[in-house]
């Protein structure tokens, strides 16, 4: 079974969603291949910061997006040892929403899928899993996928890998990754919000322990953060130890941890920093997770795989209107994107090393250091870390064309 598409999207996440709706938002026939059978996933990145909201009030799609259950984080909050502060704060940001919107990742994506099937030429198909590349003459032609009508090809004048950090598009292509690497992963689970509780989205940081919890309305989505590799220790030491360990991190959810009733209920998060020393070959670009994995620090990785859809549609729109893009028209993509996924990795890889190395490695009561205590002193300074986390480096705007719904 063949089929034929202008652009071909493996991955039906936040970068492919956004790019197969801005394309086919500019008249471009555009397939998004997806291989679940739905967006319903746990502990995926939720966090969508105000660069993503200027985005949709670009698009005119703000309003009916935030008619959607969500959240809205309007400061970060951290606890270094005993010192509770405030670590960023949004409300001074250059953007319609001073915020970022708590949702789970399913409903953005449905979201997306929704607005971009009003265009004729978008095509979003469930259950179909890229397995190869179709080559000729060493240019990719589109791609070879499983689907629940069995094997099929769809043949593209070009391939987009969006289809996160275990690419099937990347490891076909051969595209060389550089491992940046990471000293943590994470363990995600959930825990029943009481009314009583804190209505603040809050990190803390001590004695050998990091954990972040995340205000989901009805329920805490919580993160553990553990030296690399060290999982089958912390399983080793038992499910009690594990619970006690976050009753220590955060007393208020000590008289709900028997919600935690076996090692199904915490997911793990094997962390990784990497990114493609080249995001291109003729006919094939990757973007996203695909193109550079991000650390969980400062929740970005969503935000800058959708700068990076904003960006490819701008270059690419229109050459895929006449065409095939040139591979120069790939080359401006990653141009235009690697400043800020290098400068993004760089500051997580120093926190990585400065901040989450120490504190795990440490056995002693944690002592805020200078720059916590000046966020503490100075409430201006704030202001920095919400502009590094809300809105990033390089944010995107958009200059696709709109065709009639």
């Amino acid at each position: 079974m063949a089929n034929e598409t202008r652009c071909c999207i493996a991955g039906g996440g936040p970068a492919g969603m956004m790019l197969g709706y801005l394309l086919a938002r500019a008249g471009v026939d555009v397939t998004v291949l997806e291989k679940h059978v739905d967006f319903l996933r746990d502990f995926r990145g939720d966090t969508i910061h105000p660069s993503t909201l200027e985005l949709l009030h670009e698009l005119g799609l703000l309003d009916r997006f935030l008619d959607l259950p969500h959240q809205e984080a309007r400061q970060l909050m951290g606890m270094v040892g005993a010192l509770k502060l405030t670590i960023a704060d949004f409300s001074h940001l250059p953007t319609h929403c001073r915020f970022v919107v708590l949702m789970p990742q399913w409903d953005f994506l449905n979201f997306l899928a929704r607005e971009a099937e009003r265009f004729p030429s978008f095509k979003l198909r469930m259950q179909t899993q890229v397995t190869g590349l179709i080559e000729e003459a060493g240019i990719v032609r589109g791609v070879r996928a499983e689907s629940p009508q069995g094997p099929i090809e769809i043949r593209a004048d070009l391939v987009v890998g969006a289809d996160g950090r275990h690419s099937s598009v990347r490891a076909a292509s051969g595209l060389a990754v550089h491992d940046i690497g990471a000293p943590m992963d994470v363990l995600w689970f959930r825990l029943p919000r009481r009314q009583s509780d804190t209505a603040e989205t809050l990190g803390r940081f001590d004695r050998g322990a990091i954990m972040v919890v995340i205000d989901r309305g009805a329920y805490w989505q919580c993160a553990l953060v553990i030296s690399k590799g060290s999982i089958e220790d912390v399983r080793a030491r038992g499910l009690q130890a594990f619970r006690d360990r976050v009753a220590v991190m955060l007393p208020f959810l000590g008289d709900r941890l028997d919600e935690i009733g076996s090692w199904d209920d915490v997911k793990l998060l094997t962390v990784g920093v990497d990114r493609l020393e080249q995001w291109y070959r003729p006919g094939v670009l990757c973007i996203g997770d695909a193109a550079h994995t991000m650390s969980p620090i400062g929740g970005v990785g969503i935000n800058l795989a959708i700068q990076d859809a904003v960006a490819a549609a701008n270059i690419l729109a229109e050459p895929l209107r006449a065409g095939a893009p040139s591979i120069e028209h790939l080359r401006r993509v990653q141009k235009r994107r690697a400043l800020p996924v290098r400068m993004t990795q760089a500051l997580q890889v120093m926190i990585q090393k400065r901040v989450v190395a120490r504190v795990l490695a440490s056995s002693a009561p944690l002592r805020p250091p200078l720059a916590v205590l000046l966020l503490s002193w100075f409430p201006f300074l704030r202001r920095l870390p919400a502009r590094a986390i809300g809105l990033g480096v390089r944010p995107e705007h958009v200059r696709t064309p709109v065709v009639a719904a």
